[in-house]
């Protein structure tokens, strides 16, 4: 059927209060009536140039249009680019059935929609086409819509920056936007979407705070509270993180300039934040006497951490070293004297009891210069050749 087929029975059932919205759309009715009497009795002089006033005047325009838009201001649309597409106050899109395209409401900026449905095909890429509506313009639309209308202060991502703007609605429909400084609020919401769809990352382009964040989490998944979450679903109600972000975009802060990591390590418990370094260090001694880097999962890994260092800076060591007060060992990577991997062990006793002999026999001809001795957890433990030890 035609959009507007049907909209003289609605009429007729908002007139005989047959319909939920009768009575609203009544006294709206008798309130436009009392308006365009009122102004009838006007002296010429004192009238609107176009008659009894605009609000009358609009509704006698759209009569049809004034009823469905007092029913349903939900389904307020305005054209959405294509000819045939609208976008509604509620957020749905639709479309015009390809039959109409052409008839009266072809082409209309805004309709009063009566009936939509969900259709199976294309509807103009919507998945919705308009069963009934009526043209209405603008200021029927603010009107009818009033209990939609909103403004509310937004941020959005230009460049390495955040930029405002103020937007006035109705319902999802867009009516103005201009330029505005960041509000706090927005800059928080900002702020948190993007945590929740990049993690860090955004703000962190050098890793650092990346790094600081898996030390904690591996706390957070061994030991426990108060060591905070700081999974990625996690991450958007951290406030300290997520309100110290968003003060520093409010101000104009490029995203180069922030400091992610001191912001994280401020979200950290107190007094338990003074023994991180030591809990979770950054770096591990080994039995050669070097500090070497270890090597955290990703927050959504459960695996313990990574050492990587050449096999003979291990010799001596009776024990697996570990983190976390000792409750999470780590896992070795042991490399050659070229910095080749040659095995990988969690368990450093049972690697020189057994391994280890293979291990010996296929390199010591291979790299001569190093010490491969026959007892590796007696021996003493070496970053040099034989020749530079002695």
């Amino acid at each position: 059927r035609a959009p507007g087929a049907d909209l003289e029975a609605l009429v007729a059932a908002l007139r005989d209060g047959r319909h939920p919205e009768a009575g609203r759309w009544r006294r709206e009715a008798d309130r436009l009536e009392r308006l365009a009497r009122r102004h009838a009795h006007h002296a010429p002089e004192t009238r609107e140039p176009d008659g009894p006033g605009p609000e009358a005047a609009t509704a006698r325009r759209h009569p049809a249009g004034l009823v469905a838009a007092l029913a349903f201001p939900a389904w307020i649309a305005r054209r959405a680019g294509e000819e045939e597409a609208y976008l509604l106050a509620s957020g749905t899109r639709a479309a015009l059935p390809r039959d109409a395209v052409g008839g009266g409401l072809a082409g209309q900026e805004w309709l009063a929609v009566a009936e939509v449905a969900r259709v199976a095909g294309d509807a103009a890429g919507t998945g919705a086409v308009i069963r009934v509506a009526a043209p209405i313009d603008r200021p029927l639309a603010e009107r009818a819509g009033a209990g939609l209308r909103r403004t509310e202060d937004t941020a959005d991502w230009r460049g390495d920056r955040l930029t405002g703007r103020r937007v006035d609605r109705l319902g999802a429909l867009v009516l103005a936007e201009t330029p505005a400084p960041v509000a706090p609020d927005a800059a928080a919401q900002a702020v948190r979407d993007a945590l929740a769809a990049d993690g860090l990352a955004r703000f962190d382009p050098r890793g650092r705070a990346e790094h600081l964040r898996r030390r904690v989490h591996l706390l957070h998944r061994v030991l426990g509270a108060p060591w905070p979450d700081l999974s990625d679903t996690a991450l958007p109600d951290l406030d300290e993180l997520v309100d110290g972000l968003a003060a520093d975009l409010s101000a104009g802060r490029p995203l180069a300039r922030l400091d992610a990591e001191a912001l994280l390590r401020g979200a950290l418990p107190w007094p338990e934040a003074g023994r991180l370094d030591e809990l979770a260090p950054e770096r591990l001694p080994v039995p050669s006497g070097r500090g070497v880097v270890v090597d955290y999962p990703a927050v959504h890994e459960d695996t313990p951490p990574v050492v990587a260092a050449k096999l003979q800076e291990f010799f001596g060591a009776r024990v697996t070293p570990a983190v976390a007060d000792g409750r999470e060992p780590v896992v070795l990577h042991l490399l050659s004297p070229a910095g080749r991997p040659l095995a990988v062990t969690a368990d450093l006793p049972s690697f020189w009891a057994g391994p280890y002999a293979q291990v010996r026999a296929e390199n010591r001809g291979r790299y001569p210069k190093h010490p491969w001795p026959e007892d590796p957890a007696a021996a003493e433990p070496t970053a040099r050749t034989n020749r530079r030890a002695r």
